[in-house]
């Protein structure tokens, strides 16, 4: 099916008028404390923690389109506080204790960032709510309750989470076919690009300029060199996410893995009578090449998923601009799972790049011999994990021995992602055997396919 509008940035900039014009580049060299590099959601609460912690600083965000102009504009809207990396790698340095603390430091981000929204007048079109996995068969609701049992013995506590029936999970949507769902309480749905050109306002309200139109061609420390002018600070801090690979000497350092989106028109009340979802849930499957929805505050659905899931030498998209394949792609989904909105027009698809390290897991650090500091490879976590980001790195560059900075994502060290083509080849291939594992359990395999178990082998994740 083809959407009324490809690209464009994304929807949710549609929602509030379309896009944003430029605020004013860099007007030429400036020194500064701090300069953080994206003005995404790492870059801007980064930005708004530290002023509020030390207005005395002075600090610069460069950024080379618009604040939000990445995934922080893009995504699906979903503030989970969730934890979706591998604990058991962060326990190879660190302690379960440890673990344990940054799940629960992640799951604080929701009601944070809600706090700060309040306080700061941002309407981000904000919604608690529940997340809803649903699994639609026999390997699926496996997995399903293997998360669940696997967030019970990581100490998440249990009025948290639950599995639900078929009858229940169909009570709250009625997806097709569903077997069951795990769900886990206490999260939010946001509109995105509310959310960051909420943010940005707010850092700029608070002193805090965005020079935007502003390239970085050269990271180093001390010095962060744009085609504007060179900003000198002691501290530098690359928030970039799925953009990093653009950087000279970062190129194998976030692999951008592409996520794409379409939503559709506003349903009739008749069709969400049948659908349901009346708790406006954060959907998602327990698919190996999994989807992510929700309802929007208009009445829409906002279905998301890999398309082309890797572009060769981490190149990104134009704007936005996503393949026709992928638009067909999400909206069999959509049909597959929700058969109600079959006949409801695409108003508009688009895609964006998320960042994962070679590892799979998130971190943030600061190298205090070189001033520079990081944090991203959220792997589609983004939304509740730049805020915690923001926060850790506010005390890391602070100097403050905080229970933030001795989370086990603390200056880890990750090693970079093979050269070309051994990461295309990689990436791609993994997905192949994800698609292919789908339909082998979706034909009445019963359990996990060792296709997709390959598939996590090849690539570490």
């Amino acid at each position: 099916m083809d959407a009324q509008r490809n690209g464009d940035v994304s929807f949710w900039y549609a929602d509030i008028g379309g896009v944003p014009g430029y605020r004013p580049p860099l007007p030429g060299d400036q020194e500064a404390d701090v300069c953080i590099v994206g003005a995404g959601y790492t870059g801007l609460w980064t930005a708004y923690y530290l002023r509020k912690a030390d207005p005395s600083l002075r600090i610069v965000v460069v950024e080379r389109e618009f604040a939000g102009f990445g995934g922080s504009g893009r995504n699906g809207g979903w503030l989970s506080g969730g934890f979706g990396w591998s604990r058991e790698k962060y326990l190879k340095t660190s302690t379960r204790g440890g673990v344990v603390d940054m799940q629960r430091a992640m799951a604080g981000t929701v009601d944070e960032v809600i706090a700060v929204a309040a306080a700061e007048g941002i309407d981000a079109d904000i919604r608690r709510t529940d997340n809803m996995s649903v699994a639609v068969n026999a390997a699926q609701l496996a997995r399903a309750k293997a998360e669940y049992e696997e967030f019970l013995a990581w100490e998440m506590p249990a009025e948290r989470i639950e599995m639900i029936g078929a009858a229940e999970a169909r009570a709250r949507i009625a997806i097709r076919n569903v077997q069951g769902a795990f769900i886990i309480h206490d999260m939010a749905r946001v509109q995105p690009a509310k959310l960051v050109r909420g943010l940005a306002a707010t850092v700029e309200r608070l002193g805090v300029p965005i020079y935007e139109q502003t390239e970085v061609t050269r990271l180093e420390p001390g010095r962060v060199t744009t085609h504007r002018g060179t900003v000198r600070a002691p501290i530098v801090v690359r928030a970039t996410e799925g953009f990093t690979a653009g950087l000279p000497g970062y190129e194998r350092a976030i692999l951008p893995l592409n996520s794409a989106l379409i939503v559709t028109e506003p349903l009739p009340q008749s069709t969400w009578d049948e659908i349901g979802w009346n708790g406006y849930e954060l959907l998602g499957d327990t698919a190996h090449a999994y989807c992510y929805a929700q309802r929007t505050r208009g009445g829409r659905i906002a279905m998301g998923g890999r398309g082309v899931p890797y572009r060769f030498g981490s190149k990104t998209d134009v704007r936005g601009r996503t393949q026709q394949a992928t638009i067909d792609q999400l909206h069999g989904i959509l049909t597959r799972l929700l058969p109600q909105a079959a006949k409801a027009r695409i108003d508009h698809a688009w895609c964006g790049v998320l960042g994962v390290p070679r590892d799979w897991c998130t971190s943030v650090g600061l190298d205090p011999k070189t001033g520079i500091g990081w944090a991203g490879g959220y792997v589609g976590l983004g939304v509740s994990s730049s805020n915690l980001s923001g926060r850790t790195l506010c005390d890391l560059i602070l100097r403050r021995d905080t229970a933030l900075t001795r989370l086990p994502w603390v200056n880890r060290s990750v090693r970079p992602w093979e050269p070309e083509p051994l990461r295309w080849l990689g990436v791609h291939t993994m997905y192949q055997l994800y698609h292919r594992a789908d339909a082998r359990e979706d034909a009445g395999l019963t359990q996990t396919s060792r296709l997709a178990t390959f598939a996590d082998a090849i690539t570490g994740h």
